[in-house]
Formats: structure tokens, C-alpha cells, sequence
């Protein structure tokens, strides 16, 4: 496995560069990688915003700053080490150990028939989980919009309403675990015969079996079919961020449908930047428009605004439009949107423009300005 890279280094600043420093360092690379642009590159980008989730955030650069990598949950290299290391190892606080499906915890309740507690855990029956995403632009993203998502998966049987039963007929005791729900095993180990109690194979834990299964979905209880799903997307949704439909996934027989998962795209705006409830633009204007002051139109998401831009503005003055940024999600307010000037230096003159000038510069020397 390659190792990660120093975060500082992907956003190409120093350690100790101020908060504004690594800000602008990864508005520049978004900008330059975003994946949905033209010649973007979607692994630099998510390295990017990865180095940037963390060095944004004191608390997590702190960490980083003293532990690397192993601080922020994203430890390199092939293994080897203690992964509690400067954690203070068991002895540390708010340590949580998940074994998952097929781990230590298994192990255990194979021994001692399902907990420490000696007791036979049953997990609910349910539908598995279905992945998708959408792809919005830039404007849907901020105010929000309904799409539709066609998906082929599993759903419920209409022949049967997901019994798994032939209509006119109706279940039976099982014939395995004599409606009981549970198999009794014994199992040689190194502590001698264990008796376990399982889950019956034949019923699944429900008692009971079908006099006759279903002719259509042959007791599965569900059928393979494309289903329309509208989703609202909520104003102010960023890239990069999952909806979570319960219920929505596919079907299982005599048990919950699992849940959809919505992960959303935002395609890269030729104008618009967003950082956060902001949304980021730049507008050009001339050296001498800059001197004397000029009026400007300025493109939002909310169309059209004139602008004034007082004389003396130097090039990098932002500028603040109020509540033309992105919508907050759970408030009824919105953010700014920053106007970045950017003075253009003219490049080719003519001869009378050079005299001009040359006046100007002769007379600001001797104090006339």
C-alpha cells in the first residue's frame, strides 16, 4: 500500500502557514482538480480536500501536527505497528472496539452461544443496502431540486405481498427446529464439547415454513424490478454529501426493505467556487476604473447585480454581497457571495497612453497627488 503524502505538502504550504494560507492553497488546487471539470484529476482532488478537512479543523491539525497521519484515523504504510500507539494504548479513553461480522466477537458467541451474556442475539431481517448517486450542477446544488432515480432491484413479490406463501395457502410449523426458531449444535474446541444454539437453517429463525411457496418469486418473497424513486435534494447540498433514504433499498422476504444511499456530485461551475455558505467569484477591471471608481454587473445565482467599486480599490479587494451565497440547510438565511477584484495591468500601450503616464508618474513625484 503506497503511503499517504505530508497534507502540507499536497496543499503545497508551509507548517506553519496561517489558516487563509491553507484556505486559499485549497481553493487554488479545487478549482484545478475538481474531477467534473475539463482536464480535472479526481484522485488530486480528493487528496487535496482530505489534507484540507483536517488542517482546516484546529483540533485535528493539532493531532496531526503531533502524530501524523495515525492522529486523524488515516495511518500509512504496511502494518506492523501498534495501532494504538500515542493513544495511550488499552489504557486510554473513549477506545471503542468494533469486531464486525466474522471477527472476535463470532469467535465468542460460537463459545458461548452468541454474547458474553450467554444469550442468542437474532439480527432483524432486512433487505440489503443500495448505493447511487446523482449528479447536479452548480445552481441545483444551491437551491435545491427533485430528480428521479430509475434502479432495477429487488422489491416485494406482488404475486405473494412478500410472504413468500402461495396465495390460498398458509405456513406450517418447520419440520427442522419444531417451531422452536433454533438448531441445537455441539462443537469440539479447545474447551471441550460446547453445545451452541443457531439459527434454524430451513425457517430462519421464523418457526414456520410455507405449505406451498410462492410460484413466482419461489419463496424468495421478492421480484427483480426497475423502480422509480424521487429524491429531494435540500438547497445548500455540497459535493461530496450522501442522502439517506430508509427503506428505500431492496426488498427481503418477511423482513424490512434495507435503505438507499444518494451520494452527490456537484459539477465544477465556470464562474462560481463555493467554500462552505460561500460562494467565491473573481471581476476584472481596469487600472484606470480602479483609480476613479467605477459601477459594475457582477453574475450570481440570483442573476444580475450591479456593484460599485469605490475609487483606489487595489487589486485582491474582496468584496462582500450579502445573502446571495449558499442557503443554510436547517436555517432560513443564507451566506455571502465574495467578489474578488482583480486589477488588469495593461500590457500594450500606445505612445500618447505612455506620455500620460509619464505625466502622471512626474507629478505624483512632486507631490501634486
Amino acid at each position: 500500500m503506497s503511503e499517504k503524502r505530508d497534507y502540507y505538502e499536497v496543499l503545497g504550504v508551509a507548517k506553519g502557514a496561517s489558516d487563509d494560507e491553507i484556505k486559499k492553497a485549497f481553493r487554488k488546487l479545487a478549482v484545478k482538480y475538481h474531477p467534473d471539470k475539463e482536464g480535472g484529476d479526481e484522485t488530486k482532488f480528493k487528496e487535496a480536500n482530505e489534507a484540507y478537512e483536517v488542517l482546516k479543523d484546529k483540533q485535528k491539525r493539532q493531532r496531526y501536527d503531533q502524530f501524523g497521519h495515525a492522529g486523524v484515523g488515516g495511518a500509512s504504510g504496511g502494518g506492523g505497528g501498534n495501532p494504538f500507539e500515542g493513544f495511550g494504548g488499552f489504557n486510554g479513553q473513549n477506545v471503542n472496539f468494533d469486531f464486525g461480522d466474522g471477527g472476535l466477537g463470532d469467535i465468542f458467541g460460537q463459545f458461548f452461544g452468541g454474547g458474553f451474556g450467554g444469550q442468542q442475539q437474532q439480527r432483524a431481517r432486512r433487505g440489503r443496502d443500495v448505493e447511487t448517486s446523482v449528479t447536479l450542477t452548480f445552481e441545483e446544488a444551491v437551491f435545491g431540486v427533485e430528480t428521479d432515480l430509475r434502479l432495477n432491484i429487488d422489491v416485494e413479490c406482488e404475486h405473494c405481498h412478500g410472504t413468500t406463501v402461495e396465495p390460498g395457502y398458509d405456513m406450517k410449523t418447520c419440520p427442522t427446529c419444531k417451531g422452536a426458531g433454533q438448531q441445537t449444535r455441539v462443537m469440539n474446541t479447545m474447551f471441550g464439547a460446547i453445545q451452541q444454539a443457531v439459527t434454524c437453517e430451513t425457517c430462519r429463525g421464523r418457526g414456520k415454513v410455507p405449505e406451498k411457496v410462492c410460484t413466482v418469486c419461489h419463496g424468495s418473497g421478492t421480484e427483480r424490478r426497475e423502480q422509480k424513486i424521487t429524491v429531494k435534494i435540500p438547497a445548500g447540498i455540497d459535493d461530496g454529501a450522501t442522502i439517506r433514504l430508509r427503506e428505500r433499498g431492496e426488498a427481503i422476504g418477511d423482513g424490512a426493505r434495507g435503505d438507499l444511499f444518494v451520494h452527490v456530485r456537484v459539477k465544477a461551475h465556470k464562474k462560481f467556487t463555493r467554500e462552505g455558505d460561500l460562494i467565491l467569484s473573481e471581476e476584472h477591471i481596469s487600472m484606470v476604473d480602479a483609480a476613479l471608481g467605477t459601477e459594475i454587473d457582477v453574475e450570481t445565482v440570483d442573476g444580475v447585480i450591479r456593484m460599485k467599486v469605490p475609487a483606489g480599490t487595489q487589486s485582491g479587494t474582496d468584496f462582500k454581497l450579502s445573502n446571495h451565497g449558499i442557503p443554510h440547510m436547517r436555517r432560513e438565511t443564507r451566506g455571502a457571495h465574495i467578489v474578488s477584484i482583480i486589477v488588469d495591468t495593461p500590457t500594450k500601450l500606445s505612445k500618447k497612453q505612455k506620455e500620460l503616464l509619464g505625466q502622471f508618474d512626474t507629478a505624483k513625484k512632486r507631490g501634486i497627488f
